[in-house]
């Protein structure tokens, strides 16, 4: 099972706004918010509440495509967020993620008995490849136990 699957298998959010994964790596994932009229504002755009959910849902799978490996004894939680809407968004819109920090720098805390934290970076994207929004999100791995 990919992680966009996962994601959309278990996380009910996704489903309910048709988040399409459309790239997970550890490097990168980029998610898609298909243009539907039941997520639109005021102005006939996404949302914001729609975007937001896209942009954590990115981050959430990149986190989980970067630091899968590592769920057996710790849980990914995202600690806080910030956005900017930036410019408006009609139609359909994209977002990417990127870590904020080497994947094995927070792996290395993780080993060391630490709770890392680490930003996710992720900007939001209409059609023709106009910024709409950006958001960090703060995720950590809490070890189990």
């Amino acid at each position: 099972m990919s992680v966009g699957e996962m994601l959309a298998a278990t996380v009910p959010m996704a489903r309910t706004l048709n988040l399409e994964f459309l790239e997970t790596s550890r490097d990168k994932a980029v998610v898609a918010l298909p243009d539907q009229s039941d997520y639109h504002n005021h102005v006939g755009g996404p949302h914001a509440g729609a975007m937001f959910t896209l942009a954590e849902s990115a981050s959430g799978a990149i986190v989980l495509a970067a630091f899968g490996d590592q769920l057996s004894r710790a849980v990914p939680l995202a600690v806080s967020a910030e956005i900017s809407y930036k410019k408006l968004a009609m139609g359909p819109v994209t977002a990417t993620a990127t870590l904020g920090r080497p994947a094995a720098d927070v792996v290395a805390e993780l080993d060391a008995g630490e709770r890392p934290e680490f930003p996710v970076a992720i900007q939001i994207r209409r059609a023709d490849g106009a910024v709409t929004g950006e958001m960090t999100v703060i995720w950590t791995l809490r070890p189990n136990g």
